[in-house]
């Protein structure tokens, strides 16, 4: 019995993006779809997938960020004209997100946040402050009551690269942030109604307001150490 045991894997869980990439690999590997052709509209794609826009593009961001894809301005979106082998392999390593790479994105999204906030400092003018203020307060209304505050706690994240106005930042955050709450939540421990995380929250819009850098940026840092913790965890 324990010997069945021990060769049973967990069970995974796919996201609606990983099943359109999925796809993609599969219609490459047939021959549908080949480098350089041009993919439909994302409204097209979204109606043959059966799910939302937003997974769509999420999809095709992330196939962008690896190099799969292509979009070109008033154009549309391409798939990359190198080999097939190639492409496969670059699929499959976005689609294996192992306890390593679950680490790399933890380690690429501390260094990210931390330039952010400290862009947000310096740049953020009074209207900013006020769309901070305004995502600061949908994730209290949430979190005060102990009501899962996740995408509420994430939009909070990029107003703060909204207001360090690096669009190539935010765009980075974008593509990692949904990965690592994914893989953290499978876990069970993605956690954003402690009190802690609530005090973190109002510091860093009272560090962000009043342009105290190096306390934002020790706050972040602080504020991101559960999920950096835990992903040292699991690679040990």
């Amino acid at each position: 019995m324990e010997h069945v045991l021990n060769s049973l894997k967990e069970v995974g869980v796919q996201k609606p993006t990983d099943v359109i990439i999925q796809q993609v690999k599969e219609l490459l590997m047939s021959g549908q779809l080949q480098p350089g052709d041009k993919l439909p509209p994302e409204r097209k794609l979204s109606e043959k997938f059966g799910v939302g826009r937003t997974h769509v593009r999420e999809a095709i961001r992330k196939l962008e960020f690896y190099g799969i894809l292509k979009t070109r301005p008033q154009s549309g979106t391409y798939v990359a004209s190198i080999g097939i082998s190639a492409l496969e392999s670059l699929i499959s390593d976005v689609l294996r997100i192992d306890s390593y790479s679950f680490l790399s994105l933890v380690e690429t999204r501390e260094v990210l946040e931390l330039s952010s906030v400290s862009y947000a400092c310096e740049r953020h003018n009074n209207e900013d402050i006020a769309k901070l203020e305004t995502s600061l307060n949908s994730y209290l209304e949430k979190a005060e009551k102990h009501i899962s505050a996740v995408e509420e706690d994430l939009m909070f994240h990029l107003t703060i690269a909204d207001l360090g106005k690096n669009k190539v930042l935010k765009s980075m955050l974008l593509i990692i942030i949904p990965d690592i709450i994914f893989n953290y939540n499978v876990f069970n421990v993605c956690e954003t109604v402690t009190n802690k995380a609530l005090e973190e929250h109002r510091l860093l819009y009272n560090y962000i307001r009043n342009r105290a850098s190096e306390a934002a940026v020790r706050t972040m840092k602080e504020h991101l150490k559960g999920v950096m913790d835990f992903a040292k965890s699991i690679v040990q």
